[in-house]
Formats: structure tokens, sequence, C-alpha cells
């Protein structure tokens, strides 16, 4: 099978890449590389042994998109392109509509005009809101706090209004917890440009010597220790996620939604502590307010992926540290002077 995988070239979509071909699919790639890199590919052909055809194309220019899939004889897509800062979606939110949601439309109206109806949509569980008790389950109540997760809820629906017009369509909505680690060779990892939006490698950059401290948004909340509590799922765990759910596509019609996540919460500090064993080093913290919008505890009820999909996360926070940190010792710039 033929998989176009739009934003192939960042963190989650690299990965996914590597574990699509090493399953036996075929594999095209579409990405901006505003925030990914070239360079990223070129490790996944250097891991897969496989070449992946980039095509450094916008997924709003609807013209191109027909055009790359009639090329490729694509058969179905894994849809990960899209801006994802939570804080940066308060700032500039037009820009979060415009790539999020009007990219899909325009990605959505090319599979149609070529006659390709199967879909992987990168979802969030920023969906969920603060959600009322965990673990989630896929029939939680959604709520938004942000534009970034509004963004993903309203293509979510988007998706369900086109399955329900069309019985042919194949949509799968995967529900992400919070992505950490790298592949276990090192050579691919998360590698955000200017400050990371994200812990894990802000964590790294600290141990790195890149950053002087990590601020821990709030040590109030009601956890164990004070810190937010979150489900961190591997990253090549969340990636062969993917590669379950396209397996599964091909038999189910209809839409499916599932989250991907561990079950399990950790705390900001119990992270942190795992990065410390992993890199041998002490990671300075300090304190700070909190941030508008966060919430005390999330964690997934990953129950339904297991038991239609087959599939479970089974590397723990230490593994995630542990291929983290191996990927910023052996790239301590990240792709550096090879991004693309």
């Amino acid at each position: 099978m033929k998989l176009l995988v739009t934003g192939g070239a960042g963190y989650i979509g690299s990965h996914t890449c590597v574990e699509l071909i090493q399953s036996g699919y075929d594999v095209c790639v579409v990405d901006s590389l505003v925030n990914s890199s070239e360079e990223a590919l070129r490790r996944v052909s250097s891991i897969t042994g496989k070449t992946v055809p980039l095509y450094v194309e916008d997924v709003r220019n609807q013209q191109a998109l027909e055009e790359i899939m009639r090329k490729e004889g694509v058969q179905s897509v894994l849809h990960f392109a899209g801006l994802k800062a939570v804080g940066e979606s308060v700032q500039i939110p037009m820009e979060y509509w415009s790539a999020n949601v009007a990219g899909t439309l325009s990605l959505l109206n090319a599979m149609r005009e070529v006659g390709c109806k199967s879909i992987v949509f990168s979802s969030s569980a920023t969906v969920y809101g603060d959600p009322s008790s965990v673990p989630i389950p896929e029939t939680a109540d959604l709520s938004t706090t942000n534009p970034y997760g509004r963004t993903k809820l309203v293509v979510e629906g988007m998706l369900q209004d086109l399955v329900d017009s069309d019985p042919d369509w194949s949509a799968t909505l995967l529900r992400y917890f919070n992505p950490v680690g790298a592949h276990d060779s090192g050579t691919i990892g998360e590698d955000p440009q200017g400050i990371p939006n994200n812990l894990a490698p802000y964590i790294t950059q600290v141990a790195i010597g890149r950053r002087e401290v990590l601020s821990v948004f709030g040590d109030d909340y009601p956890t164990p220790d004070g810190t937010g509590v979150r489900d961190y799922i591997h990253v090549v765990d969340l990636a062969l996620g993917h590669v379950a759910a396209v397996s599964k596509m091909g038999t189910t019609p209809g839409c499916h939604v599932f989250n991907l996540g561990t079950g399990k919460g950790a705390s900001v500090l119990e992270l942190v502590a795992a990065f410390e064993r992993a890199s041998g080093k002490s990671i300075p913290t300090q304190i700070t307010d909190r941030r508008p919008g966060d919430i005390a505890t999330c964690y997934a009820d990953p129950s339904k992926a297991k038991n239609e999909l087959n599939w479970e996360a089974t590397r723990g926070i230490d593994r995630m540290a542990e291929d983290s940190w191996r990927w910023q010792q052996s790239n301590p710039m990240g792709y550096g002077d090879e991004r693309g």
C-alpha cells in the first residue's frame, strides 16, 4: 500500500515513517519544512534502507497535493502536518486556523478529487479540555481551552461529517497524549526550533548545557508532589499505534477514535528524575507560576486501542528518558546545520 505522510519530516511523522517502512508500506512525504528538517528524512532512509520521496509543499496547495497523489498512486494518508504549540496558538490564532483547519480542508478536497478516501488524523488529548475524571476514555466530554485544541476538535468534526456523508470514507482519529523519546539508534529525535514548547526537549537541552535551568510551572497542584501529571508516551510506541491504525483501517470503513497513551500519569518532577538517572546529571529547576489553562492531571484510558487495534504502549518513562538523552548526546544541536 502506498501511503502519503503529511508532516513526515517532523518529530512524530519521521518516527512513524520508520515504523511504516519497516512494516512493509511504501511511503512518500509532503512537508513544508517550516518546523521540520529534510535531514530527518535522510536519516529515516539510512535507518530503513529505503529512499523516502519528499515533496516540499504546503498542504494548503490543493492542486499540488492532487498532482503528488496521482503521481505516487497514494491509497491512504496519514495527516500530521500542522502547527502544534498551545501557547503560540493563543498569540497567533489565525495562523493555526489556517494551517490546521484550512490545510486539512485542502487535503480532504484533494483526496476526494483523486479518489483516495482513507485517512489517519493526528489529533490530540487537548480535545478533552480539563477532564472531570481520569483515566479519560474516548467517550469523555469534549471541550478545549486554547485555539490549538479548537482546531483539532473542528477537524475531528469535519472528518465525522465527511464519513457520515459518504460511507466509502474511512477516518481514524488518534488522540495523542504527551510524546517523549527518540528512535533507539539516536539518529532521529525531537528537534524543536527556538525555545522548546515541550517538556522533554527542554530538559535534555538543560542537561546538555544549551539552557541553564528548567522552569516548572506550579508546584501547588492537587497531585502527589504538587506538579502537573501527564500521560507521557514513547514516540516509537506512538508511531506503532499509527501502523496498527493503518492495518485496521483497511478492514473497517467509518470514523473511529482511539486514545494513544500509556494509561499512567507521571509528574513533571518524576520525569525530571528519570532524565537525571538517564544522563547522570543534576538538572536544575526553578518553580514558577502556573500557566493559564494548565490542568492538574491528564492521562488516558487506552483500553479501546488495545482491544480493537491490538496495540499498547510498552516503553516506560525511564526508556523515554534514555532514548531522548541518547539522541541529544549524539546531536547536541539537533539536526543543526544539516537542516533542510
